[in-house]
């Protein structure tokens, strides 16, 4: 099970996030009471593992300025979460070692999802950033065969249940494991708990004689 913790603004909670078992932490460029500044990301992303997915998401900014982001501060993935375009996703792609493209629940960009060339579908509800969930029956509606990250209000209480019903390749959260007061920061006990709650839940896959457990980094992020 694949974890992003976003909404990251600080070093202190991206080290606490990646040492508390997340896979990828999340940085967002677009206009946003989380927005992060290149030099601080960059800053950031020089005192993480190695291992650590680092991300930079983005709403209808300009391909080029994308690039010049991901390639000042070193992130390893964009994710493109707002009207981008296919031919947008093309021009990125060459730049970062993972694409990924957010698209809300319902968005008629889901029948063509495959044309945008990414390594993973993030499925937002349907006001993107809101931290609100939605109906998850909705996810049915989803190409099957593709690595979908579940996003739009998953909490530590609820990710369990959502991992179960939906089966998707990750989770994402954000406003979910916010401190209390403080939309900046995130808590390190509610970190702790959705890392651990999503894993529990998720599917053990089967590994045949011989064969190691699955590599997230084979899958490109």
């Amino acid at each position: 099970m694949f974890v992003k913790i976003c909404g990251i603004t600080n070093e202190e909670d991206a080290l606490m996030a990646t040492a508390l078992g997340a896979d990828a932490v999340g940085f967002v460029f677009a206009p946003s009471a989380r927005q992060v500044s290149v030099g601080t990301v960059r800053d950031i992303v020089k005192r993480l593992p190695p291992e650590i997915v680092t991300v930079g998401v983005f709403r209808d900014q300009a391909p080029q300025l994308v690039i010049d982001t991901v390639l000042a501060t070193g992130l390893r993935a964009a994710q493109l979460h707002g009207h981008e375009s296919p031919q947008d996703a093309a021009e990125i792609r060459p730049y970062v070692q993972a694409l990924i493209v957010g698209l809300a629940v319902g968005d008629p960009a889901l029948a063509h999802v495959d044309s945008y060339g990414a390594d993973a579908l993030l499925l937002d509800s349907p006001v993107p950033g809101s931290g609100k969930v939605f109906d998850w029956a909705l996810a049915e509606g989803v190409p099957v065969g593709r690595r979908m990250i579940l996003a739009g209000g998953l909490t530590p209480e609820n990710v369990g249940d959502a991992v179960r019903e939906v089966q998707p390749w990750g989770v994402d959260t954000s406003t979910g494991v916010q401190a209390d007061g403080d939309p900046l920061r995130k808590d390190p006990l509610k970190v702790q708990r959705f890392v651990r709650n999503a894993r529990a839940a998720a599917p053990q896959p089967y590994h045949p004689e011989g064969h190691g457990p699955f590599d997230w980094a084979d899958a490109g992020l």
